[in-house]
Order: C-alpha cells, then structure tokens, then sequence
C-alpha cells in the first residue's frame, strides 16, 4: 500500500489494489471466544463464516455469509435484506468492517494454518 498520509492518495491506492491486497481488506473482528483461542483480533471473511450484524439498521442479526465482492469491498448475510417497492427481497451489501465473525469456516487446511500464525 502507499505510504502517503493524504486521504485523495489512500482512496486511489485501495481503489487500485489487486485482488491479493484487496482479500486482506475483507477482515472482520472476530468475537471474544475467538479472540482467546485464536489470540487474533481480526480475521480475513470467506464465504460461510458465521457473523453478527455489529452497526446499522440491521444490528444484532447472525448469519452466514453469502458472498464476498472483492470489487466493491461488500458482503452479503444470510438475513439481511430490504425490502424493493414491489415487495421483493434482495440481499443487502454490507461493509465488513459492521460484521464480527462468531463461527469460522474450517473446511481449508490451508485457512487452519493462518489462524495458528
């Protein structure tokens, strides 16, 4: 990442980020639980964690987590939606710094090794 204070700078350089770089900015907080065993704070999302909405309208709702756009630094929950005008549910985005991971997806061998880092 770029080393300049100025916010203009630090926009461009998330904006211009490769994939890579850009995974790392899909972190969340994990819980208290998690926080103990792991001796981690934060943890990169992967589809299927289970998280907690922490901020915003839908605060206090879990679910799993549905996707993961790297593009738009957003994710999708099981859970939360809004409703449109002619009464269809779509998935809300939500922004994964709102979100705190209560259940990590181990199915990766490769996920269980960054975690014992």
């Amino acid at each position: 990442m770029e080393k300049s204070k100025q916010p203009r700078k630090q926009r461009k350089a998330r904006y211009n980020a490769p994939l890579h770089i850009r995974h790392k900015f899909m972190s969340a907080s994990l819980s208290d639980e998690l926080r103990a065993k792991y001796e981690k704070r934060s943890f990169p999302l992967r589809k299927g964690d289970t998280v907690t909405v922490m901020r915003g309208d839908n605060r206090g709702k879990a679910g799993k987590v549905r996707t993961i756009d790297l593009k738009r630094e957003k994710i999708t929950v099981e859970g939360v939606v809004v409703a449109r005008s002619d009464l269809s549910e779509v998935p809300r985005p939500v922004h994964p710094s709102n979100v705190m991971i209560t259940k990590l997806e181990l199915k990766d061998k490769l996920r269980e090794t960054a975690l014992s880092r």
